[in-house]
């Protein structure tokens, strides 16, 4: 025969259980917290040609507001050049050519330089940033155009591209401006944001993306431009279109650029 049930056992065997806690811990439920991803760069529409023929509108007016533009860097020579460029890494042109008199009276070409004690180079490049690495680049590069190039600057992009210091960029600065060699491209911070704001580059991911953005840019523009050409839009770059405030009401390319007054700028 059962068992009759109490009152007191009856609550005790309807009564559920609680929930097991953890002291010192949150037992609530954190909220999934949504994955961020990257914002897609919105596919142009524009065709090859319209693009290509666009890009003839815009050389022709740059042609037309800078006729004479050239390197903003003071040198006299390829070594010059060479060096300035090291330099002007994170740096204004400005500052580069209030430091670079006195750097070449010390040590006027690559042999000099090869043999500079690095304590007294850091000094004399401080005023630029990144004195340390600069002077690592700067002594690596002399030592080698003096070891291996008896003292004279390449001429060719795999040489160039051996030194220390030197990365495309500064090449084809040394290659087309003194050289007279129209191999690539300049792509600095102002030609970027330049080829981006101007819908010339069609590839890249964003406006640090130097080597696709050469790319695309040398296969808008002749070749025989390409030295002269980032000149011009660096000159534009700092004149017309700054980073923070472009003055598209001043701008010569404004006709043609897809970007002109846009509220993102």
């Amino acid at each position: 025969m059962a068992k009759k049930q109490t009152p007191k056992r009856k609550a005790a065997a309807t009564k559920k259980k609680a929930p097991r806690t953890t002291a010192g811990k949150n037992t609530k439920a954190k909220a999934a917290t949504p994955r961020r991803t990257a914002a897609k760069k919105p596919r142009s529409r524009e065709s090859k040609a319209a693009r290509q023929a666009r890009a003839g509108r815009i050389l022709k007016a740059l042609e037309e507001t800078y006729p004479d533009a050239g390197c903003a860097l003071h040198h006299r020579s390829a070594y010059e050049l060479l060096v300035s460029t090291i330099l002007s890494a994170q740096c204004t042109d400005e500052r580069v050519n209030l430091v670079t008199p006195d750097l070449f009276r010390r040590y006027p070409d690559a042999t000099a330089l090869s043999a500079a004690d690095p304590d007294d180079l850091e000094a004399a490049v401080r005023s630029t940033g990144f004195f340390r690495n600069k002077t690592k680049s700067l002594l690596g590069m002399s030592r080698l155009v003096t070891d291996e190039y008896d003292g004279e600057v390449p001429d060719t992009m795999d040489d160039l591209l051996r030194l220390p210091g030197v990365a495309r960029k500064t090449a084809n600065c040394v290659l087309g401006t003194w050289f007279g060699k129209n191999i690539g491209v300049v792509v600095d911070t102002h030609v970027g944001r330049l080829a981006e704001r101007l819908g010339l580059t069609t590839n890249a991911r964003d406006s640090k993306d130097a080597e696709r953005i050469e790319q695309d840019l040398m296969a808008l523009f002749p070749q025989e431009t390409w030295t002269w050409l980032a000149h011009a839009l660096i000159q534009h770059g700092r004149k017309i279109c700054a980073a923070r405030k472009p003055k598209c009401a001043e701008c010569s390319l404004a006709a043609d650029c897809p970007s002109v007054d846009a509220p993102e700028r």
